[in-house]
């Protein structure tokens, strides 16, 4: 007979996944995702000290929804590891603090990066005539990143989480020490399809659902690595598609 389930053991991380995925149908629903986009909080929003914590408040609805599920095998690996610490809550807590943190930091770059890439555009008509260069780009930089080599090594870790813990205990290590690396692990599996996700912007949800989608069948499915290469493909194609068809209506 199954042992029971620590009183500690909150649905925390399915929780915070069907949260984030609730705000994100809401915020669609009733048009306010795109006040929250990156494009609109730089162009026609607040100043940057109010417009980067509220993109960053998107960004964590993201995190959420989009990491998470892609996490899980790593989450429940972990989980059952700290069962046996003295204060499993403070470790769990510490873990998905560090994964955040990651994510955030990546975030709050990108961010800024954008607002870097704004100004470029604004001082270059060229480049302002031609929008879809960049989001070509963006989809080049995704479909060439699924296919390299640093792309497989971080999805094979992921795939297999066990590697991530010590041989006793996560104590040994840190729990926030164990959500750094994990969050490091997974920003080599996923940046580059998270950066598509930034620069589709929090309003587009089926991308999110397409994406989330990937993600989660690459660290957990049974031909995630071959699905990896096949989605880098179609990328680059697509990213193809809209050089040519664009270029050609110009």
């Amino acid at each position: 007979m199954a042992a029971a389930a620590p009183a500690w053991r909150l649905p925390v991380v399915p929780m915070a996944i069907a949260g984030a995925w609730l705000i994100a149908v809401v915020a669609q629903a009733t048009g306010n995702a795109a006040l929250l986009h990156h494009h609109a909080l730089i162009e026609d929003g607040p100043p940057l000290w109010v417009a980067a914590p509220l993109f960053l408040l998107a960004w964590q609805v993201m995190i959420a929804a989009m990491m998470l599920p892609a996490s899980l095998p790593t989450i429940r690996v972990v989980e059952a590891a700290m069962r046996m610490l003295a204060r499993p809550r403070r470790a769990w807590a510490a873990f998905l603090g560090a994964f955040a943190v990651v994510w955030t930091v990546f975030g709050l770059l990108a961010f800024m990066g954008d607002v870097v890439l704004h100004h470029v555009v604004d001082a270059t008509p060229w480049l302002a005539a031609r929008p879809w260069l960049i989001e070509a780009s963006f989809l080049a930089l995704a479909g060439a990143y699924q296919l390299a080599p640093l792309k497989r090594r971080s999805l094979s870790a992921c795939r297999h989480p066990v590697g991530l813990l010590p041989a006793t205990a996560p104590a040994r290590r840190g729990s926030f020490q164990l959500g750094v690396d994990h969050g490091l692990v997974c920003f080599g599996t996923s940046w580059a399809l998270m950066l598509v996700m930034f620069a589709e912007g929090f309003a587009n949800l089926w991308w999110m659902v397409a994406l989330t989608a990937v993600m989660v069948y690459e660290t957990a499915g049974r031909h995630g690595q071959r699905a990896a290469a096949a989605v880098g493909v179609l990328l680059l194609l697509f990213a193809a598609t809209i050089l040519v068809t664009s270029w050609g209506a110009v």
